[in-house]
């Protein structure tokens, strides 16, 4: 059997087979006493070392290897190399995170994230092949003429990438912090190690190996743990298809819980806290003033008495962490009344579709479901470091099949994912709700450490309610071993799998943005008769400023995985999708038609962005310039309005402006096959 496999399948076997053992012996030693912190350093050091290894084997120097692999990757392979890039820390760590959460509504993610592959096979992969170039603006620059579209893609491209790979570093540091107890900043830049060893040395090569290599990896360590949970739940360890019998359980749970007494009383006590931080923010700066000197006669009455030292050191400290001027309390007293008011509402039903008291609220629910579901199709159809994998494939034939074999490969997670949710939420209706603080046990306090589970007992009766416990979606999949009780060596492998997602897309997102810079500008604009190997130096030092910038961002915790992710992937789909859709099927569209459309859908998506998700900047000293919603959308789903606002644009400055030369013969180009591509 196996001589009837390729040269590159028996490689890959004997991996899988390598990796497998690995988990085994690790399984083995655990039972002998290894302890967790070793299981977590030896799942780091052997999957970065493999990574590393392929990264050293696929070095290159030659510039069609470094940027498109030579045009040679397999439809296998680039499929299977195309969900791990796809497949980041977003899928992997953060949807069953807010399919947990959010029920119904996040099933969002997984229609418009497949969907959107769907739109690369029609409309854009085989089209994109034909052309013969190397990335998304060099694209567009051949399509519609002139430097200036070129650079405007070159900006958005960094953008939407450099967005998307702060949220794989974030996950890399989530990752690192909890399996090998390192702090979360350092973890990131520890991280930046297995991100950089294989991009950096062999460009689209070695990542496209390495990512083959992640993804078995990845999708061994996401089924494993709900395949385990399915089996002691259910007696079934296939989760998709008894996953719903365990959500009809889970319905269950949600009726008893929700309605109980002490749930009421909790969520009461925190409405009640959100309303003593709304007046303090009116009473401002008043109430900073009396907060101050309540806490200073506090200390001097102890201290005038025989009260015990960490008393006084407890209240001084409370005294100086209190906000420094009004402006401070104001933002940090409404984060703390917003988050009282989020723990009050009665929680959604796992299982309920649009939930909401009224019409109106049930109407706000479909059009931001229905929203996001447009914003990630065409986000995917759009993201630079997806498209240019079919670049890589040796004809047209092979880019529409690999499309193929990425949708297959994806489904393997995507079809997991919403069973994922199910099954975590049972185990922490079953076993965490209402049992006593005292006996919670240690993953809680874990992941608390690290600012992802937080536990308060307002209510002060030495029980844990539902409202009491806030857990971050990120901390779903990677603690689910965990809330189960498997084995460490199963958490291993998940923050294995996870990382392996967050490295794999984080390797092509920095390909992008240094190919875009050194490819895009530095060669085709600003030095055309560049040398090879100078135009691979200037590339891998871009790779190293752009990896420590986006680290440095990562450190900083800028929002959930998902949620920056969807950010990217609004402001992708208003840059590109209407200037490549247009661009290949509309001859009439013009170069200024589409700088002007990709400006404004790019410009009107940051726009929105900002103004909903933030009321303030403070390292650049702005605040007050939150707005409301336009109807109700979501910033997640901003790029809802930056797309129409594109298409349109393109559409009427094209017809205002004169046509391309020449996008007659370069549409017939692309559109028609012939015997050596078909």
């Amino acid at each position: 059997m196996l001589r009837s496999l390729t040269r590159l399948q028996r490689y890959y076997l004997y991996y899988t087979g390598g990796f497998l053992a690995f988990i085994g012996v690790l399984a083995v030693l655990e039972q002998h006493g290894m302890p967790p912190r070793w299981i977590g350093y030896a799942f780091l050091m052997f999957t970065i070392a493999m990574y590393a290894l392929i990264g050293i084997i696929s070095r290159t120097s030659d510039v069609s290897e470094y940027y498109v692999a030579g045009r040679r990757v397999p439809a296998f392979f680039n499929g299977m190399a195309t969900g791990a890039d796809w497949m980041s820390a977003a899928s992997f760590i953060g949807m069953a995170g807010t399919l947990y959460l959010s029920g119904f509504q996040g099933l969002a993610y997984v229609i418009g994230w497949t969907g959107g592959f769907v739109l690369v096979a029609l409309l854009l992969a085989p089209y994109l092949r034909r052309c013969e170039q190397y990335t998304i603006p060099d694209f567009l620059g051949a399509r519609y003429g002139g430097n200036s579209i070129r650079l405007v893609a070159v900006g958005a491209a960094i953008l939407a990438s450099f967005v998307y790979v702060v949220a794989q570093i974030y996950g890399v540091g989530v990752i690192t912090s909890r399996f090998v107890s390192l702090q979360f900043e350092i973890g990131v830049f520890v991280g930046l190690a297995g991100i950089l060893v294989c991009s950096f040395l062999g460009g689209m090569r070695a990542v496209t190996w390495t990512q083959v290599a992640q993804y078995l990896i990845l999708i061994v360590a996401y089924i494993t743990p709900v395949a385990i949970l399915s089996y002691n739940v259910t007696g079934n360890p296939i989760p998709q298809l008894v996953y719903g019998e365990v959500l009809q359980k889970v319905t269950h749970l949600e009726t008893r819980l929700f309605d109980s007494p002490a749930e009421v009383e909790v969520r009461q006590l925190f409405h009640e806290r959100a309303d003593v931080y709304a007046q303090k923010i009116m009473q401002l700066p008043q109430s900073l003033n009396n907060e101050r000197e309540q806490l200073s006669t506090q200390i001097n009455q102890l201290k005038a008495s025989d009260a015990q030292m960490r008393d006084i050191v407890a209240l001084e400290r409370q005294r100086r962490e209190l906000p420094h001027d009004p402006e401070q309390a104001k933002a940090r007293w409404e984060a703390a009344m917003f988050s009282a008011l989020e723990r009050s509402r009665k929680p959604i039903h796992h299982a309920e579709a649009f939930p909401g008291e009224t019409e109106a609220e049930k109407n706000i629910q479909r059009i931001n479901f229905l929203a996001l579901i447009f914003c990630l199709t065409v986000g995917t159809a759009a993201l630079p470091h997806v498209l240019v994998r079919y670049y890589t494939t040796p004809t047209v034939h092979e880019a529409r099949e690999s499309v193929f074999w990425s949708l297959l490969f994806i489904l393997l997670l995507y079809i997991t994912a919403p069973a994922y949710a199910v099954f975590a939420k049972h185990e922490v209706l079953s076993h965490l709700a209402e049992i006593p603080i005292a006996k919670l046990p240690g993953w809680v306090t874990a992941w608390a450490k690290i600012g992802l589970v937080s536990i308060e007992d307002i209510n002060l009766d030495g029980v844990l309610q539902l409202a009491e416990l806030s857990l971050n979606p990120d901390v779903i999949v990677l603690a689910t071993p965990e809330i189960a009780g498997m084995p460490y060596v199963i958490s291993g492998l998940v923050a294995a799998g996870g990382l392996a997602a967050a490295l794999s897309t984080a390797d092509g997102l920095l390909l992008t943005i240094t190919s875009a810079l050194s490819h895009d500008v530095y060669y085709r604009i600003i030095r055309p008769d560049a040398s090879t190997q100078f135009r691979l130096v200037i590339s891998k030092s871009m790779l190293l400023v752009v990896a420590v910038l986006a680290a440095t961002v990562a450190a900083e915790k800028p929002g959930t995985i998902l949620s920056m992710v969807a950010w990217a992937f609004s402001i992708a789909g208003s840059a590109f999708f209407p200037a490549l859709v247009l661009g290949i099927f509309w001859e009439r569209a013009t170069r200024k038609g589409a700088l002007a459309g990709m400006v404004v859908g790019v410009s009107l998506s940051l726009y929105y962005i900002l103004r909903v998700e933030f009321d303030s900047i403070p390292w650049l000293g702005i605040s007050g310039f939150g707005m409301d919603p336009w109807f109700h959308v979501q910033p997640t789903a901003a790029g809802l309005f930056g797309v129409i606002a594109g298409f349109a644009t393109i559409v009427v400055v094209s017809l205002m402006t004169q046509p391309e030369p020449g996008a007659e013969e370069f549409l017939t180009k692309i559109r028609l096959s012939n015997g050596r591509d078909a």
